[in-house]
């Protein structure tokens, strides 16, 4: 649904027209040295299990600053597909996957983070954060393939990397995935409420 028709404010969508410009000129410059969109993507990925070896071993702010570097790719690499003019469903499919791996080897690399330091409630502080952002992502995509619509919820993947990233700057971890663990798993449940209102509405 577009924002302008839904009357909502959309963070990412916000985020991408206001970088628009230099998304599209740093775009134009790699598709002219040959670089495809699958190749930012997979840098990307590299680049954040980087950060998360980092995080794991505890130089969390280092983790933080790498992960805060390759986080724009994700804009850098749809912008290219868009210049290219070639539309991939492969390019979409492979770009949403390893989304989904990014965020978790993070999170991952935080339970490893939280256990050699002993703080159980981190570690389970981050598989409720795992499993809201495995949730959020799911529900979406589950409420899609049976034609509705699932786009709502207080903290969406962008907003969950922010809140991350930020935790891990500040080397306060346990603060980001706290907040991802509630507002994700509450963000899943918004989704889930939004289905059954148009199902009964049907």
């Amino acid at each position: 649904m577009n924002e302008k028709k839904s009357g909502k404010f959309n963070f990412e969508n916000f985020l991408r027209r206001a970088f628009k410009s230099p998304l599209e000129w740093l775009a134009s410059r790699l598709l002219k040295l040959g670089i495809s969109p699958n190749h930012i993507t997979l840098f990307g990925l590299f680049g954040k299990i980087g950060a998360a070896v980092l995080i794991a071993f505890g130089y969390l702010r280092l983790g933080g600053l790498v992960a805060a570097l390759m986080a724009p790719l994700d804009a850098v690499d749809g912008a290219l597909a868009r210049l290219r003019g070639n539309p991939n469903r492969f390019g979409a499919f492979f770009d949403s996957v390893i989304d989904r791996y990014d965020e978790l080897i993070l999170l991952g690399a935080l339970i490893i983070y939280f256990y050699n330091q002993k703080n159980l409630t981190g570690v389970l502080l981050t598989f409720l954060a795992i499993m809201g952002s495995v949730l959020v992502s799911y529900t979406r995509a589950r409420a899609e393939s049976l034609g509705f619509d699932a786009k709502t919820g207080i903290l969406t993947r962008i907003e969950r990397a922010i809140v991350l990233i930020v935790g891990l700057l500040f080397a306060k971890p346990i603060f980001s995935v706290g907040i991802i663990a509630i507002l994700a798993n509450i963000t899943a449940i918004q989704r889930i409420a939004k289905v059954w209102q148009q199902s009964n509405a049907e």
